[in-house]
């Protein structure tokens, strides 16, 4: 049976105007790394007749990404939220997921910062921060 450990899987991030080296992403949550969600494959319709219909659609994949309080990732997503307010626009990401105990990889391809938590909740102990990502394209790949 093979390992599926989350402990040495990779997330890395660029963006052109702002970080054109890819940024490894460290320091996420305890329970939580990065997920993207299921995401609806085609559009199904069923008419009056009981007959079904189905089509292909195009569908973002939004990621999530959570990191504790004290990461410094923390600050790859404060630069890329205030570089936004300052400029007033959107700027595009590009990443890769590695997840060498399963041999594959994935690539991301035009992604938007959509989600931004400015600052930790503050309880007891400062908490995790989430942030998300909406890509256009995922591609997986063997590694």
């Amino acid at each position: 049976m093979g390992a599926v450990t989350a402990a040495d899987v990779g997330l890395f991030l660029s963006i052109p105007l702002l970080f054109p080296v890819p940024q490894q992403i460290q320091g996420f949550g305890n329970d939580d790394a990065f997920d993207i969600p299921q995401i609806k494959s085609a559009e199904v319709m069923i008419g009056v007749d009981g007959v079904l219909s189905a089509g292909f659609v195009f569908v973002p994949f939004v990621q999530s990404i959570t990191l504790q309080a004290d990461s410094a990732s923390n600050a790859f997503f404060d630069t890329w939220w205030t570089q936004m307010q300052a400029t007033k626009t959107t700027y595009q990401a590009a990443g890769l997921i590695k997840m060498p105990s399963i041999s594959t990889k994935y690539g991301l391809v035009t992604g938007f910062l959509t989600g931004y938590k400015p600052i930790p909740p503050v309880k007891r102990l400062l908490q995790a921060r989430t942030h998300e990502i909406t890509w256009e394209k995922f591609y997986p790949a063997p590694n």
